[in-house]
């Protein structure tokens, strides 16, 4: 039993949130609280929930999504690194674009270079290969509305 006139104080923590960081070389892409994060590894998707595993892997170029009040949200990645550590989700990557940022034609361009690079160039097949994932990730989180 409580003494007369003492205040109780309840306390909300976020029961299922975990802190998602995307960073590029140029900026703080992403920084907020998220229900869920699925990102593009090396040997496909991994989804990652509150209270995963501690984990370091590397990530593939493609389209990252993570779920905030119910809507998920997809961003195009570059290669990178993931971190998951207690409630705590760090992507570092080279590129991290949202569909606004996604110019098509410019990205088209991009992906047709890349490709005629593939023909004339088998010496930089990898980074060819990287290139035309990059610019793949980033159409598909621009088409994915339309």
């Amino acid at each position: 039993m409580r003494p007369f006139g003492a205040r109780v104080i309840v306390l909300h923590f976020p029961i299922n949130l975990m802190q998602l960081d995307i960073v590029t070389p140029e900026k703080k892409a992403f920084s907020d609280e998220v229900d869920s994060v699925i990102v593009p590894g090396i040997n496909g998707e991994m989804g990652i929930l509150k209270a995963h595993a501690p984990l370091i892997t590397t990530l593939a170029p493609g389209e990252l999504r993570y779920m905030k009040n119910g809507q998920e949200i997809p961003l195009a990645i570059g290669t990178g690194i993931m971190e998951v550590s207690h409630d705590r989700v760090s992507v570092l990557t080279d590129m991290a674009i949202d569909e606004e940022e996604v110019d098509v034609d410019a990205v088209e361009k991009a992906l047709a270079r890349a490709q005629e690079k593939l023909q004339t160039e088998p010496d930089n097949f990898d980074a060819t290969q990287v290139l035309i994932a990059k610019s793949m990730a980033q159409l598909k989180v621009k088409r994915r509305r339309l």
